[in-house]
């Protein structure tokens, strides 16, 4: 439900969670019995699998740009596709969105499955921008999602592109060598 990613943090007295996500209203509810929840399911987990159960701190934290995080991207064209919309236009839409944050130099949307209620299972693609996958120091965002849909799943693969890392302490002692 639009969540871009999820951190664990543990030791001996505290367990925090934090959630990271695009909607915190939506996970916080009215008056924070959202959260609530959220927390007494996490307890109750832990006392199932009988582990100690520490201090919980749930933290949920807002996605800026929900558009250039890949998991959102990937639940947002599954969310399309569940609502039976036809599949080109959820991707040429979704990757328009995508590519209007400034962000974002490329993005790629690949789906697999019984596209368009055909009889055979396909693969369809689009991309628009760079995506080089084959250089490490290329920053990538990369999701999968599943769309369940009455004649079978869909899956929904997605890259996202924000340009290039650099260690800065390199490039900053190259810078004043020369």
């Amino acid at each position: 439900m639009y969540i871009g990613g999820m951190e664990i943090e543990r030791n001996a007295k505290m367990l925090r969670v934090i959630l990271k996500t695009s909607r915190p209203g939506v996970i916080i509810g009215r008056s924070g019995e959202g959260s609530l929840k959220l927390r007494n399911k996490i307890t109750s987990f832990l006392q199932k699998k009988k582990l100690a159960v520490p201090e919980i701190k749930l933290d949920i934290e807002e996605i800026r740009s929900p558009e250039s995080n890949a998991a959102i991207v990937a639940y947002m064209v599954a969310e399309g596709l569940e609502k039976r919309l036809p599949f080109r236009r959820v991707l040429k839409q979704t990757i328009e969105k995508v590519m209007a944050n400034r962000d974002v130099k490329g993005v790629r949307i690949a789906l697999g499955g019984m596209l368009g209620g055909g009889s055979m299972s396909r693969n369809e693609q689009l991309k628009k921008g760079r995506i080089p996958l084959q250089t490490f120091r290329s920053d990538i965002d990369f999701a999968r999602e599943r769309a369940n849909l009455p004649l079978g799943v869909i899956g929904v693969k997605v890259w996202i592109y924000k340009g290039e890392v650099f260690n800065t302490k390199e490039k900053s002692a190259q810078g004043r060598s020369a």
